[in-house]
């Protein structure tokens, strides 16, 4: 029997309990000893992050998961706390660097403004995969294979059956990697990972 790939959901939502549609998200993952649900806010309330524990959870999973809110094209300070600390030189990247390779990287996001917003022309100029090339870079610094996101837009106007919808994506996304993983895929035709799950059911 293939040995199921164990995922490590790295949360950081500063104002979690008014975020309905993060809420759902999360109620949607699904209950399974291969995943692992970790709220940095709620861990760490003072910023004091335990470098060695996270790095030994990192260490125990296959696939990491930075889920968080878009702040100001960017992710909450906690989080950057997180990659500051705990991505250390000789650790997770660097000659000697090589605790992190190989290992999958993506990340959820929501956002307030509406994928239409995300483009060239738009509100705000660059698409979401544009914006969140520093995290790529990060992640190719640490030799860890990027994908694109899922994305959940729009936030502040979704319906409560919208939100329902993406949070079964988000279930299914993360049942079909627990059990498959990610394999030699092709993401070039996919800007987010939902469309690319859906590609797959």
């Amino acid at each position: 029997m293939k040995k199921p790939h164990k995922i490590l959901i790295l949360f950081a939502h500063p104002l979690y309990e008014k975020s309905q549609v993060n809420k759902i998200l999360v109620d949607n993952i699904p209950h399974s000893p291969n995943i692992t649900f970790h709220d940095l806010y709620e861990e760490y309330p003072e910023f004091d992050v335990d470098i060695k524990k996270e790095q030994d959870l990192l260490l125990n999973h296959d696939i990491i998961i930075w889920h968080h809110p878009m702040y100001w094209y960017n992710c909450p300070p906690l989080l950057k706390q997180w990659m500051d600390l705990v991505l250390e030189f000789g650790w997770a990247y660097g000659k000697e660097g090589n605790n992190l390779k190989n290992k999958t990287l993506f990340q959820v996001i929501t956002t307030g403004g509406s994928q239409e917003n995300y483009c060239s022309t738009g509100r705000d100029r660059f698409t979401i995969p544009e914006l969140l090339e520093p995290f790529n870079q990060t992640a190719k610094v640490c030799k860890m294979h990027y994908l694109p996101p899922f994305v959940v837009h729009g936030t502040h106007k979704i319906t409560i059956e919208e939100t329902l919808s993406k949070a079964k994506l988000y279930n299914q996304l993360l049942a079909y990697l627990e059990e498959k993983g990610i394999q030699s895929e092709n993401f070039d035709e996919h800007i987010y990972l939902n469309h690319w799950i859906q590609s797959k059911l």
